[in-house]
């Protein structure tokens, strides 16, 4: 799916108690348990951490500035981590969470600051069967490409 960046969007709305954090190196670990969590019921998988870590950070689109989390009292809540192409690479919520806005809430964010950057469209890969998260892009201004 596909955001154009040129069409208007508005800002972030982060659900009470849930902050906005960046990745570090001590909560790649806390990342990499909720990415686990959230594909191990679906389609996808999240290798083993050191890995996907030593993977992620040698990959030439990581920047850790385009790693997006949420977070509450209790930790890690909600990851947007996203390539320097303008690309989504993961995006999960923790089940405690799930339905309160903060998928919403990332990409939103995500948006922002690739708009910021000159990056002119984001898109992100999504199974036409994942019903909610295609709703959920489709209401975000995204649309279907092929």
């Amino acid at each position: 799916m596909r955001k154009m960046l040129d069409d208007s969007f508005g800002p972030p709305v982060w659900p009470e108690g849930v902050d906005l954090t960046g990745l570090e190196p001590d909560t790649a670990a806390e990342v990499h348990a909720l990415l686990d969590m959230a594909y191990r019921g679906g389609e996808g998988m999240v290798a083993p951490f050191s890995e996907w870590w030593d993977g992620l950070r040698s990959d030439m689109e990581f920047d850790p500035a385009l790693c997006f989390l949420a977070s509450d009292s209790g930790g890690i809540v909600g990851v947007a981590q996203c390539w320097t192409s303008g690309f989504v690479k993961d995006l999960a919520v923790h089940p405690r969470r799930r339905g309160q806005g903060i998928a919403a809430a990332l990409l939103l964010h995500a948006f922002a600051v690739f708009k910021e950057r000159g990056v002119t469209a984001v898109d992100l890969k999504v199974l036409e069967l994942n019903t909610p998260a295609v709703q959920l892009y489709l209401r975000l201004g995204m649309v279907i490409i092929p």
